[in-house]
C-alpha cells in the first residue's frame, strides 16, 4: 500500500513541474483572475496588502503606488522612497488639481439610490494622505496639515484626525518665535481637540449604560498641556478633571499620568 502511494505522489510531482515548463506567469495574471482582488475602482481597498503577493512589477496607477510606499515605509524602512510613492499617488489622487483628479463620494454620487460601476475620476483615498501626514510632520507641518484637513472633507466623521492635527499645531507653537502665531497656533489646537472630543459625545444615556462621564482621555490631557502653557489655569484644571473621568473605567495608555494629573490638581487647589 504504501508503495502504490509512493508512486501515486511521485506521478502527480511529475504532472505539477511539466505543467509548470509549460505555463508562463506574467504579472497581473494573478489579479485578474482572483475574484476576491480589491479592484480599485470605484472604492479603493484602503488596507495594505503584502506587496509580493501583488506580483506587481511596476506601480501604474494611484492604489500601486500608495501600496509600494506601504511596503517600503512598513517592510523596508526606507522612508524616503515611502514619500516619494505617496506623492506620486497623491498627484494621481488629487483634490486640488484642475480638473480634480479624485472625488470625494457622497449621497449626491449615488444614482438612484445605488453607486455606479464606476466613478470618474475615481474616489480619493484617505490611507495614503494620513501616512504622507504622519512622515512629513517632524519636517513640513503645514504639508501635513493640509493633508489631514483633506481627510476630513473625504470623512469628517473618522477619528484620531482632528486631535492629530491639533497636535501638529502644537508642534507649530511650540516652535513659532512670533507671539501672534504661537497663539494662533495654540487656538487652532485647542479648536481641533474639541472637535475630536464632540465627534464622541458622553450623553446621558451612554453614562447610564457604561458609567463613563468623560470620553478622549488624550485629548483632554492634551488640552491641559495646552492651558498650562498659556497659563490658563482654570481650564486646566476642568481638563484633568475631564481626564481623570475619561480614565476612570478605561485608564490609560500612559498610566503613570493619571497619577501625575491628581498630583498636579492637588497642586492647583493649593494655590488657590
Amino acid at each position: 500500500m504504501r508503495i502504490k502511494f509512493a508512486v501515486l505522489a511521485a506521478a502527480l510531482l511529475m504532472t505539477v513541474a511539466a505543467l509548470a515548463q509549460t505555463t508562463t506567469y506574467t504579472p497581473g495574471d494573478f489579479q485578474k483572475s482572483n475574484p476576491h482582488y480589491p479592484h480599485p475602482n470605484p472604492f479603493y481597498f484602503e488596507g495594505k496588502i503584502d506587496w509580493d503577493k501583488l506580483a506587481i512589477t511596476s506601480p501604474s496607477n494611484t492604489w500601486e503606488y500608495m501600496q509600494r510606499g506601504i511596503h517600503n515605509q512598513d517592510d523596508l524602512g526606507d522612508t524616503a522612497a515611502a514619500i516619494q510613492d505617496y506623492q506620486t499617488s497623491l498627484a494621481m489622487n488629487s483634490l486640488t488639481s484642475t480638473p480634480p483628479t479624485c472625488q470625494i463620494v457622497t449621497r449626491a454620487t449615488l444614482v438612484n439610490g445605488v453607486l455606479p460601476s464606476t466613478l470618474t475620476p475615481a474616489p480619493c483615498m484617505f490611507t495614503v494622505r494620513l501616512r504622507l501626514a504622519h512622515l512629513l510632520q517632524p519636517t513640513d507641518p503645514d504639508t501635513a496639515i493640509t493633508l489631514l484637513k483633506e481627510v476630513l472633507q473625504i470623512d469628517p466623521l473618522r477619528l484620531d484626525v482632528n486631535e492629530l492635527i491639533g497636535e501638529v499645531y502644537v508642534q507649530k507653537a511650540k516652535a513659532d518665535t512670533d507671539a501672534t502665531a504661537q497663539q494662533n497656533d495654540y487656538t487652532q489646537a485647542i479648536n481641533y481637540l474639541q472637535a475630536e472630543i464632540a465627534l464622541s459625545p458622553v450623553t446621558s444615556v451612554v453614562t447610564a449604560q457604561t458609567g463613563d462621564a468623560a470620553n478622549n482621555a488624550h485629548a483632554h490631557w492634551e488640552l491641559a498641556e495646552i492651558y498650562d502653557t498659556l497659563g490658563m489655569t482654570t481650564q486646566e484644571k476642568q481638563e484633568l478633571n475631564l481626564y481623570l473621568a475619561a480614565t476612570q473605567w478605561h485608564s490609560d495608555v500612559y498610566p503613570w499620568r493619571i497619577t501625575l494629573a491628581q498630583k498636579r490638581l492637588q497642586t492647583l487647589k493649593a494655590r488657590q
